[in-house]
């Protein structure tokens, strides 16, 4: 795949080039670090286009004054064509201006890359483990779990699309109690599809009538064989049964969402391949592990808590108020055991690794990202690890609170949320928030058709662009590259915001924060609405104008390369680009 080396990247090169310049010329110190060097639009657009720190960063180092060194690096710039003033402004900052064919540049740049276009080598050489959604296998996929499936699967995609090679990961926890409690609802629904009435579903049990149809099933196959059996007989068979059945469900929930997952690894079989006994035996090792009594919770007394000794993680160590068990009284794996054994069987295969949790596991971030450092350090390889916490969902209709699902029980499923309102909506609205801020999900607002629906805007702007040129082929006019000169500063002015779209990839990549390129495509679609609506104001601003066909083709060449950006950015966050609303 094809990879565009962005405006910014080719200017950050230009400057690099001048200070190497410069160093042979003795006016800067041979060696100095230049990693701190960026180019990047100024923050007042009137300052120019581009913006470097060049000379602040490296004035000290060099025993130079900014402004000096800042007039030494614009009398370089301005040898360059390309380059149409470049000013010194403050203490030191350097301001460039770009003449007209560095964007036409670009604009060409856009058609010539197409789909790859912001396509980086940023991630080369680089696996990155995601582990997104893994709830748990007990029924089908519910709003809860929507907005972290979704900001992972973007995730994982917007590093691929820098370079990354992405596994995405489904944890399944099969191994605890919960899956124990699927069962006992299966063996219910089996009964009742052998006529026993049951009546109202006991406290504690999974009451959705989702899982009938499994009760239904293997009363069919082994019809009332189990129904005066003891639990140790049906529970095995009906756990392996509830757990296959509801890890169909769950992928065929994701996969309305477009979400398909590389791995779905057990909790069982970590367990049965004993990897939690050997992270245990390493962390004994190295002293991160030791037997010990964890303190009285609170508000007990001696008298009625009975300390038992347990094998404890050294959490306090690593900031934690407390040490932590990694074994239960009964010998079994807490869960925080086990997560240490399955991080640990994740970083054998990877570069590094994310989890994508809700916002109620932040009180375990800190001791498994620790642990997780130890355990990755044993192995010989130190391991990037990071949790990003993703908050809840409101649901909300006209801004009044949804009713639960009778299907499932006691909450909204996914399917009922893309029936009603699309795919489409569902990922780029759980996108339009940063993860870790709340967010209200609204059926009513999410499908209006209104500029304060980002959804809306951005599926607009692409299908007003692909109407347009619809319009210009039934009159016989077509984009062309061959009179970009005519184009002016309105039309510049939309050539600055895609060419960032590279630099936004790398940016939100870097960051592992997908929702930029949401923002991102909101600010394009603004502005090319904007400029939309000046050819309503001004005849002369629109984009087809049969009398002057040059400049028709020009335009219409630029519509459909902010169409492409369009395009390829909703790509990244798994939403289609339509052709027309």
């Amino acid at each position: 795949m094809a990879q565009s080396q962005s405006l910014y990247a080719a200017f950050a090169a230009k400057i690099d080039a001048v200070l190497s310049s410069l160093e042979k010329e003795a006016v800067l110190p041979a060696g100095l670090a230049r990693g701190n060097v960026s180019v990047e639009p100024p923050r007042d657009p009137s300052h120019g286009d581009l913006a470097t720190n060049a000379a602040m960063v490296l004035a000290k180092p060099a025993a130079s004054n900014p402004r000096a060194l800042a007039d030494a690096i614009v009398a370089k710039l301005a040898e360059d064509p390309a380059i149409e003033s470049a000013e010194v402004a403050g203490p030191g900052f350097i301001n460039l201006r770009l003449g007209p064919a560095a964007w036409l540049d670009e604009l060409a740049a856009i058609a010539a890359h197409g789909a790859d276009y912001g396509r980086s080598s940023l991630g080369t050489g680089r696996k990155v483990n995601i582990e997104y959604v893994s709830a748990n296998p007990t029924g089908p996929m519910h709003m809860g779990h929507c907005r972290g499936a979704v900001v992972g699967d973007a995730l994982a995609s917007l590093l691929e699309f820098a370079g990354h090679e992405v596994t995405r990961e489904y944890y399944v926890n099969d191994a605890g109690g919960q899956v124990d409690v699927l069962a006992e609802s299966v063996y219910l629904r089996y009964s009742e599809a052998l006529g026993i009435e049951i009546g109202e579903i006991p406290p504690g049990l999974y009451p959705g009538d989702y899982l009938k149809p499994i009760g239904e099933a293997l009363a069919a196959e082994f019809g009332d064989k189990y129904l005066e059996s003891s639990a140790v007989e049906w529970r095995p068979l009906f756990r392996k049964r509830a757990v296959a059945a509801m890890l169909q469900l769950i992928k065929a929930d994701l996969a309305l969402l477009g979400i398909e997952h590389d791995v779905f690894a057990s909790e069982a079989d970590l367990q049965g391949a004993g990897k939690p006994a050997q992270a245990e035996a390493w962390l004994r090792q190295h002293d991160l592990v030791y037997d010990g009594h964890l303190e009285a919770p609170k508000g007990k007394t001696l008298e009625d808590w009975e300390p038992v000794e347990l094998p404890l993680f050294r959490s306090t160590k690593f900031g934690d108020d407390q040490d932590r068990p990694i074994r239960k009284s009964d010998g079994s794996w807490t869960y925080f055991g086990a997560d240490l054994a399955y991080h640990m069987q994740k970083a054998e295969a990877a570069d590094e690794l994310i989890d994508i949790w809700g916002a109620d596991h932040a009180g375990t971030v800190k001791r498994i990202k620790a642990a997780v450092s130890a355990l990755s350090e044993g192995q010989g390889k130190p391991i990037p690890f990071d949790v990003k916490l993703v908050q809840m969902v409101q649901l909300l209709r006209g801004g009044e609170p949804v009713k639960m699902s009778k299907r499932s029980g006691n909450f909204v499923t996914i399917a009922e949320m893309v029936e009603e309102v699309g795919k489409d909506v569902v990922r780029f609205t759980m996108l339009t928030r940063k993860p870790e801020a709340q967010m209200d999900f609204d059926f009513a607002k999410v499908v209006e058709a209104s500029k304060d629906n980002p959804v809306f805007y951005v599926q607009y702007a692409h299908a007003r662009i692909r109407s347009t040129l619809r319009k210009a082929a039934a009159e016989g006019l077509a984009p062309a590259g061959n009179h970009l000169d005519r184009l002016g500063a309105d039309d510049l002015a939309l050539v600055k915001l895609a060419a960032q779209f590279p630099r936004t990839v790398e940016g939100a990549a870097q960051a592992r924060e997908p929702h930029r390129i949401a923002f991102y495509l909101y600010d394009l679609a603004a502005a090319f609405h904007a400029f939309w609506n000046m050819g309503n104001d001004d005849p002369a601003k629109r984009i087809i104008l049969t009398e002057d066909p040059e400049l028709t083709g020009a335009r219409l060449f630029l519509a459909q390369q902010i169409g492409q950006v369009v395009r390829n950015g909703l790509a990244i966050l798994g939403v289609e680009a339509v052709e027309e609303l």
